[in-house]
């Protein structure tokens, strides 16, 4: 009706809407089904095309987010499962549980916003209708300031709370790093020193230090180290006989 008045008020072509529509699909057919009704449709399409849990569970609770307003323990129930196949075992029960109230005669509540919402047609929860962004407390006080302002001293209460929690949190990991021993490396210790560890890889397995003393002792090379003595020495000794040989003399070697 809403958007039939809009329509001829302004003369557009069309009305669109967006998240109405998740909480009443058959917004444009004029009706209003029962939700389970609509719930069970989806299912069978959500399982045909193999959609994903995690969307078929938000798209279900959009469909019934009137009536988990009034039936907690059924929200309980669909925030509970993890698969597909849980979703429409509890679809069973949640199903049975609103035909069973639509049989009775139950007084009418009404979760939605009192004053943006006093023309609209109140149905039953277990009807598909569009949802008013409100707080349970708004729509049964209709006082709008009242509710801003416990919502923000609530918000700010959480907020502290987190604080809180957080410090409690870091306080406790401190605490246990303290009391934690710190771990030693062991470590062989240097075959010349025998105080600093030593290199596995130093062909004298002895500490870059001891290493360079006996390196040069024995003339060998140590790549761990990149102590290069028996090369140093070999390339000294090349240079030595290339200089004798342009001298005409003859090099002797060193015994």
């Amino acid at each position: 009706e809403d958007i039939e008045r809009c329509i001829e008020a302004t003369g557009v072509d069309g009305v669109m809407t967006a998240e109405t529509n998740l909480y009443n699909p058959a917004l444009f057919t004029g009706k209003n089904p029962n939700v389970w009704e609509i719930v069970d449709d989806y299912l069978e399409i959500a399982v045909k095309h193999n959609t994903g849990f995690i969307h078929v569970k938000a798209h279900v609770f959009k469909l019934y987010n009137i009536t988990f307003q009034i039936k907690h323990h059924l929200r309980d129930l669909l925030a509970n499962v993890h698969k597909v196949q849980d979703i429409i075992d509890a679809q069973q029960i949640i199903k049975a549980e609103l035909i069973d109230d639509s049989k009775k005669e139950i007084p009418d509540i009404q979760v939605q916003r009192v004053e943006t919402c006093k023309n609209f047609k109140h149905f039953p929860y277990w009807i598909c209708q569009p949802y008013f962004r409100s707080t349970r407390l708004e729509a049964l006080t209709g006082d709008t300031k009242k509710v801003e302002t416990d919502m923000e001293a609530t918000l700010q209460a959480e907020r502290k709370a987190r604080k809180e929690a957080k410090r409690l949190r870091k306080a406790a990991l401190f605490q246990k790093a303290l009391l934690k021993p710190a771990k030693k490396r062991k470590y062989a210790s240097c075959m010349g020193c025998k105080q600093n560890p030593k290199s596995d890889k130093c062909v004298h397995q002895m500490c870059k230090r001891c290493c360079i003393v006996k390196t040069v002792e024995v003339i060998v090379d140590c790549e761990q180290h990149n102590v290069m003595a028996k090369s140093r020495y070999d390339r000294q000794n090349a240079k030595s006989r290339e200089n004798s040989s342009d001298n005409g003399a003859q090099m002797i070697d060193p015994v």
